[in-house]
């Protein structure tokens, strides 16, 4: 199966004022068709340029990319990747409605108009000039232009900047949908818990570089091990041999090798009400960009 998404060997630097910036450093990253992607990293990581070349927005200064096996400008002109991005791209003295009308006009094929702001949740405010949307609302109308051409994959780029709590639980409802219908979505966002409910997998970039990348709960447990507790009639015994704690009566410990602590717990120590899991998404971010930048 062709990738959605393949870069090879990618790198991208920048002019500096004494050496150059080095924004990507010779990445490696192939994306399926269908799947659903978190790009994290901190400010500086590299995700807005990996997503810039993705889109044809810049070239690389080495490597390859390809877009469904196509130059990603070709990927982009045939309707096949959308994007919505944090800035740019709205006339403040058109209605909402008017922008989503002209920006259809120029595909041989859109989705329909109304439909596209339905699936927005833009309809109440269909005549409302865009200078009197808020930013969450702005951002929800560039989502509404992105599916427009009906695209097989979907770039974002902290998709859900100035939205407040409700409009970014319906947004991610319906990025779910779209991605029940097949699409292949990419965000790169800076809420950790987005990524948690909504990526089945975390690309973790710092520096440039890709430092982890595998399914979100993996990458979890990669960083910061799992937490075993348990019931157990003799826990002193166990904190002896693993280390761990006392919680409200529970045994507790945070191990690398999860599954040997719980195996020995049940047969050695008689545990109840065994419990095994991953570490937060943000342990994981800070332990994992804290080691790459050392």
């Amino acid at each position: 199966m062709t990738p959605a998404i393949e870069l090879l060997q990618v790198s991208r630097r920048f002019r500096g004022s004494t050496l150059p910036v080095i924004a990507v450093d010779h990445i490696d990253l192939r994306i399926e068709p269908g799947e659903v992607v978190a790009l994290l990293g901190p400010n500086g990581a590299g995700k807005t340029t990996t997503l810039d070349m993705v889109l044809g927005l810049s070239a690389p200064t080495s490597g390859s990319i390809k877009v469904f096996g196509m130059a990603p400008r070709a990927a982009v002109a045939a309707g096949r990747v959308a994007a919505v991005l944090q800035t740019g791209g709205l006339l403040p003295d058109l209605t909402v409605a008017e922008t989503v009308e002209f920006i259809a006009a120029t595909y041989s094929n859109p989705e329909p108009v109304m439909r596209v702001l339905d699936l927005a949740n833009l309809s109440a405010i269909s005549s409302r000039r865009v200078s009197k949307c808020s930013g969450g609302e702005q951002q929800r109308l560039r989502f509404a232009l992105a599916l427009l051409p009906r695209p097989d994959l979907l770039i974002l780029d902290e998709p859900t900047a100035g939205m407040d709590v409700n409009a970014r639980r319906d947004f991610w409802a319906q990025m779910h949908a779209e991605a029940r219908e097949g699409r292949t979505v990419v965000f790169a966002t800076h809420y950790l818990e987005e990524a948690d409910d909504f990526a089945d997998r975390t690309v973790l970039m710092s520096g440039g570089r890709i430092v982890a990348d595998g399914p979100t709960e993996e990458i979890r447990a990669k960083a910061t091990g799992r937490w075993v507790s348990a019931d157990l009639a003799d826990p002193a015994r166990a904190i002896d041999r693993f280390g761990g704690q006392l919680v409200a009566q529970r045994f507790v410990v945070r191990a690398a090798d999860s599954d040997s602590v719980a195996l020995a717990l049940l047969t050695e120590f008689g545990a109840t009400n065994l419990e095994v899991v991953s570490g937060s998404l943000e342990d994981a971010f800070v332990a994992l960009t804290e080691g790459a930048a050392k």
